[in-house]
This record gives C-alpha cells, sequence and structure tokens, in this order.
C-alpha cells in the first residue's frame, strides 16, 4: 500500500511539458530554436507545411506554434494565407506567432483578421523568443497549459487587459499583430467597453514602449483649448500666454498619443491634425515655423463614425488616414460569459484601492449580473462592483440590477397574477408604470427630441434609448413629426 501510495503521489507532481511546434523551411533557424527551447519544450520541427497538417491530424495540438510567413521559395503571400486559413479552421485556439522578414503593412493586417496571435521579426535573439513563448506559456501559470480561455495582463499598476471569451482573444491577437506595424488605429465601440485599455496594451507590446503614452479627450475641451493641448503655442500667441508651451504632440515624440472621442474634434483642427497624419509636421499657436514629430496616433469613438462622415462633420480623408487597422470593442452584453472572470478581477482591484476584503460573489448575485444588459459596458460592472465593496450589502447590489433583469416579463406577469402577486412584483409594477410614463411626457412635450429628453430627464441619451426600448414606448402617429426627431 505504502508503494501504490508513494506512486499516486509521484504521479500527481508530474506536469507535462508544454509542447511548440514550429514551421521554417530554414534549417539554421530551426536548429536554433531547438538548441535554445529544447530544454524547457517538447519541439516538433517541420520545414514543410504538409508535415506540420499530417502532424496535427495524427496527434494532438501543441500549446504554441512558431510558423514562418514566408514559407515557400516562390513565396507571394498566397499560401501562407492559406495555410494560416485551415490551421484557425481546424485549431481555432492555437497561439500562432508569425516569424516574418518585415512587418508589411497589408500582410500584417490580413494576418490580424485571419487569427495570427502575434508576429516576429527575423533575425530575432534568445531574449525575443523567450518574451513571445513566455507571453502564451509561462505567464499562464494560474491555468493549464493549453487553457486559453481566460488571461490576466498586466499593463501598469492600475490597469489590466483581461480577456475570458473567443472574441476577446480574437482582439488581443489583433492588438499584438497591429503593435508591430507602427501604423494609425482606429478604435470603434461603446463608451466603456475599453478602447483606451486596447490602446495601451498596443502601445506596451509595441517598439515605442519605453516611450510617452499620452491620452488627450477630444470632447472635453473647446477647439482653441484643444489646438494649443495638441500642438502647443508661442509666447504672445493670445492673452494669458506669457511663456511658450509644447503640446502634446512635442512631448509625445517616439511615442504614442490617444486621442480619445476623436469623433468629436471640432472641424477646424481635423485639417491640422491629418497634416500630422500625413507629413509629422504642424506649427504651434502663434508660430510661423513647423514643428516635425514622429508620434503613433490611436484614435476612438463610440460615434458611428461613417454617418459622421455623411453628415459632414467627420473629414473622410481623416478617417481614411486614422484607419490603418480598426479594432471593434464588443459590448459587454455580447460577451456576457467574461462576467464572472470581470467580476473577480474588479473584485480584486477595488479591494486594494479601498484597502478591503475582497468580498465573494454568490451564485445569486452572479445571475444578476448575468442577467443585467449592461449599458455602460465594462465601467458600469466595475462601477457595480465598487458600490458593493463600499456598501457590503448584496442584496442591495440585486436589487439595484432588478428592474433592469426583469423589465421584459414583469409586465405579464402583472396582468397574469390577478391580485395574488408578491409585493416585490406590485412595487415593481408600479415604479415601471410611473417610470414609463415620465419618459413618455417628456418625449412628447419635447416632440420626441430624444436627446432634448434625455436632457429634461437627466440621465444619459443612451439610458433614454434603452428605456424605450424596455417600455417599447412609441410616438403618436398622428403627432409624430420626423423632422424634430434629432438624427443619430
Amino acid at each position: 500500500m505504502a508503494k501504490s501510495s508513494s506512486g499516486a503521489n509521484l504521479k500527481t507532481k508530474i506536469k507535462r511539458t508544454p509542447r511548440i511546434a514550429a514551421l521554417d523551411p530554414d534549417p539554421a533557424i530551426l536548429n536554433y530554436l531547438r538548441r535554445i527551447l529544447s530544454d524547457r519544450f517538447s519541439l516538433s520541427l517541420f520545414t514543410e507545411a504538409a508535415e506540420l497538417l499530417g502532424s496535427l491530424s495524427e496527434s494532438a495540438a501543441p500549446d504554441l506554434l512558431l510558423m514562418d510567413w514566408h514559407i515557400d521559395e516562390d513565396f507571394s503571400g498566397a499560401s501562407a494565407f492559406r495555410l494560416l486559413t485551415e490551421l484557425r479552421a481546424s485549431h481555432p485556439s492555437l497561439p500562432i506567432i508569425l516569424l516574418a522578414c518585415s512587418a508589411e503593412l497589408k500582410e500584417v493586417v490580413a494576418a490580424a483578421r485571419m487569427g495570427a496571435t502575434d508576429v516576429l521579426l527575423k533575425p530575432f535573439r534568445k531574449a525575443d523568443i523567450d518574451l513571445a513563448v513566455q507571453q502564451y506559456l509561462n505567464d499562464t501559470a494560474k491555468q493549464p497549459i493549453g487553457d486559453d480561455e481566460s488571461r490576466e495582463i498586466q499593463l501598469d499598476e492600475n490597469t489590466s487587459f483581461v480577456r475570458a471569451s473567443q472574441r476577446m482573444r480574437e482582439i488581443e491577437s489583433q492588438c499584438r499583430l497591429v503593435a508591430h506595424a507602427d501604423i494609425p488605429v482606429l478604435i470603434l465601440g461603446e463608451s466603456g467597453t475599453g478602447k483606451e485599455v486596447a490602446t495601451l496594451f498596443i502601445h506596451k507590446m509595441s517598439s515605442r514602449s519605453q516611450r510617452g503614452f499620452m491620452k488627450v479627450n477630444c470632447a472635453a475641451m473647446p477647439a482653441d483649448l484643444l489646438e494649443s493641448e495638441l500642438f502647443g503655442y508661442e509666447q504672445g500667441a493670445f492673452t494669458g500666454a506669457v511663456k511658450s508651451k509644447p503640446g502634446k504632440f512635442e512631448i509625445c515624440n517616439n511615442g504614442t498619443i490617444f486621442l480619445d472621442e476623436i469623433g468629436e474634434m471640432p472641424a477646424v483642427l481635423q485639417a491640422k491634425l491629418l497634416q500630422v497624419l500625413q507629413d509629422g509636421s504642424f506649427s504651434r499657436l502663434g508660430s510661423r515655423s513647423s514643428v516635425k514629430v514622429d508620434v503613433r496616433v490611436i484614435a476612438a469613438t463610440n460615434i458611428d463614425i461613417k454617418a459622421a462622415i455623411a453628415k459632414k462633420t467627420f473629414r473622410e480623408d481623416l478617417y481614411y488616414r486614422l484607419n490603418g487597422f480598426t479594432l471593434k470593442m464588443p459590448p459587454l452584453r455580447e460577451r456576457l460569459e467574461e462576467i464572472p472572470i470581470l467580476a473577480q478581477h474588479f473584485m480584486r482591484k477595488v479591494a486594494a484601492k479601498y484597502e478591503r476584503p475582497p468580498l465573494p460573489i454568490s451564485p445569486a448575485l452572479l445571475q444578476a449580473l448575468n442577467s443585467h444588459s449592461w449599458p455602460g459596458n465594462l465601467r458600469e460592472l466595475e462601477n457595480t462592483i465598487k458600490r458593493y465593496i463600499i456598501l457590503g450589502d448584496e442584496q442591495a447590489i440585486i436589487d439595484e440590477l432588478t428592474p433592469l433583469q426583469l423589465a421584459e416579463t414583469t409586465a405579464p406577469e402583472a396582468e397574469d397574477s390577478g391580485g395574488n402577486g408578491s409585493l416585490k412584483h406590485l412595487v415593481k409594477n408600479l415604479k415601471d408604470g410611473a417610470e414609463s410614463a415620465a419618459i413618455a411626457k417628456s418625449l412628447e412635450a419635447t416632440g420626441w427630441n430624444r436627446k432634448a429628453a434625455a436632457s429634461d430627464l437627466q440621465i444619459s441619451y443612451k439610458a433614454l434609448l434603452y428605456k424605450i426600448k424596455q417600455y417599447k414606448i412609441v410616438p403618436p402617429q398622428k403627432s409624430f413629426n420626423p423632422s424634430s426627431r434629432e438624427k443619430e
């Protein structure tokens, strides 16, 4: 029995060696990879794509694939694309790092859209390989090797890139790839979806990671102040300009600048920004000489940018300059499977900030979180967890989420319950009825101008749109004037 127990204990201590496959037509590259990786990983090396595909069809997939981007001598791009497409179809969660001689824009963009995870430029050093491997194997020690479902990447003291869904795994891969291309990036998505986190992630993965990173909110200041903030000014350029001051573009030279809410940038500044993107030059306010900078621009907006172009509120040529690559951040309601992971992440973050012990997330609270529609996305979820930490009252949070959680079902329940409904449902129905009536009255008073009604009700425009849909409020056919309704 002692022998059996010892054998069982020994078995539990054995850990599977991570498996890495590498495809490269150059034997020297494969020998180099063998020399620096074979002592820590189980390697499978291939010089031809057919050999790799045959191995994948006959045995378990590796934990990581290093794949040369120029796999044929007469390479034109098509063969590598076909292989990447086939690998993604058969092994959708396999991390694939491309080994390339250059990071051409068109190739990087196409590879990102097809699901490549990262790109490593030749000639690479042992440190480059070790860092790339660490990102996908060693850094996931908290989860079993090969489990690529959840991941938390620390970007700075207060920010982490967290993902626990296939959709966000693709976002992570696209961020890593586009980081190497050093092109403008446009990030689209609703407010609170994590656009700034994605921007910081791209900066940290890029060759500019050791240089400055600055954020400018284009919607937070008027045009003249925004211009001086971005481009600086000379002494005497305006009243109060007692000395010259550099702008964010100069301060952030060789780094990355994040233009948040770019859709709100005044038209007069859009032309100046276009010039910076074209040739890297601009003039300070009050100056006749130009300044030359090398800054990577990443912009984000929550508006429909193409609709803004159609309305002539956003320059089409600026859009195409910014749109070197577009990332679309999905709303939280489209990745509800991430809520347990994100809730725990925010719990740890907020608890540390307020120096309080993390609180448990019970099945009842998790059900309420999963049932909520999250119009405020990640920001709303973090604030909800913050209130939970401060109040320490789980039921208060559940009750707070309940009105939206049961919005679609309470009306039928009220009709079917006769006089036997619970007090909670009765109060809920009264509250919903009063709220619906107040919204309808405000909409009627403003001629169904929803932005004016939102202001009148002192709620956000998005919250009003959600309530209109929630309560199925429709304009009266006779009094509704389409011309009075604001364009979206």
